[in-house]
């Protein structure tokens, strides 16, 4: 059977760990584009080993960060791309899926979202931070991620919680992806100390007035973010964070991870609590 004509795009950075998974899961993809940031680990080579474009990309520190320039620069062959982590796989039933949805001349619809199925300590977590919604497909000239932070954040080259912003209407996808973010604590702890910089940054843009708001085409991802916004304003965020991960999300039910997983999301908003308050300082002594 011929490929769906649909475009992957990965960005990377040191993934070698990751992406065979990732790659040998869209082998039916017309196009994977990895875009990488100079890793060091033979991730670049792998890709091409895979049949994967690998492109290059060098970070100015502030914008565009890496998803939405390459959605800026690279030529893509297809209208349609898809938007994957190299810890993201898709499940078999995606190529039935995607084929129908991006080779139908008469589909309205310019944008998709797509469930994400969170693994952690060797086991999907059903209920913590499950469902999580993200616009992954789109009509490429249609699409691009929201930009929330205007300056500098030291986390990193990649969009964290941006959203991709489409033109026109959205619908669901059917299959669901499982994520492999952080297969160790030591990685989840590495990656949201990196991740609370990014949400100090925009509670102090949002507190000096210069944050930028998004309506997004999802409502349940529009309501999460102005929980979190209207948050901001709370005492003990750190306890509020890891009761509404354990209580209301019901992380309770996922056993010893979901535990292990509400507590580290309270010492996230630990982190992110106290370096807003210390960028916050740092600005009043600047004025």
């Amino acid at each position: 059977m011929a490929q769906v004509p649909v475009s992957i795009l990965i960005p990377i950075k040191n993934e070698a760990a990751n992406l065979p998974r990732c790659l040998q899961a869209v082998a039916w993809a017309g196009e994977i584009v990895v875009v990488d940031s100079q890793s060091t680990d033979g991730s670049a080579a792998l890709a091409e080993a895979h049949g994967a474009r690998v492109v290059q990309f060098a970070f100015n520190g502030t914008w565009p960060k890496k998803k939405n320039w390459a959605l800026e620069h690279i030529p893509f062959r297809h209208e349609w791309v898809f938007i994957l982590d190299a810890d993201e796989v898709l499940p078999p039933g995606t190529e039935a899926e995607f084929r129908a949805i991006v080779t139908d001349p008469e589909n309205p619809v310019n944008g998709y979202w797509i469930n994400r199925r969170f693994m952690f300590m060797g086991r999907w977590l059903r209920h913590s931070y499950y469902p999580n919604w993200n616009l992954r497909l789109f009509r490429h000239r249609l699409g691009r991620y929201e930009r929330l932070v205007q300056g500098a954040t030291a986390s990193g080259d990649n969009e964290v919680h941006e959203h991709i912003v489409v033109q026109g209407a959205t619908g669901r996808l059917r299959s669901e992806m499982d994520h492999y973010a952080f297969p160790s604590v030591d990685v989840f702890v590495e990656k949201h100390n990196r991740y609370s910089n990014w949400e100090a940054r925009l509670a102090l843009e949002d507190t000096l007035g210069r944050g930028a708001g998004t309506a997004l085409q999802s409502g349940a991802v529009s309501w999460r973010r102005r929980l979190k916004a209207w948050s901001r304003h709370l005492p003990f965020r750190p306890t509020l964070r890891f009761l509404y991960v354990y209580l209301f999300q019901l992380g309770c039910l996922d056993g010893r991870p979901g535990y292990y997983f509400a507590r580290l999301h309270g010492f996230y908003e630990f982190l992110s609590v106290a370096k807003a308050h210390e960028l916050r300082r740092a600005a009043r002594r600047e004025d």
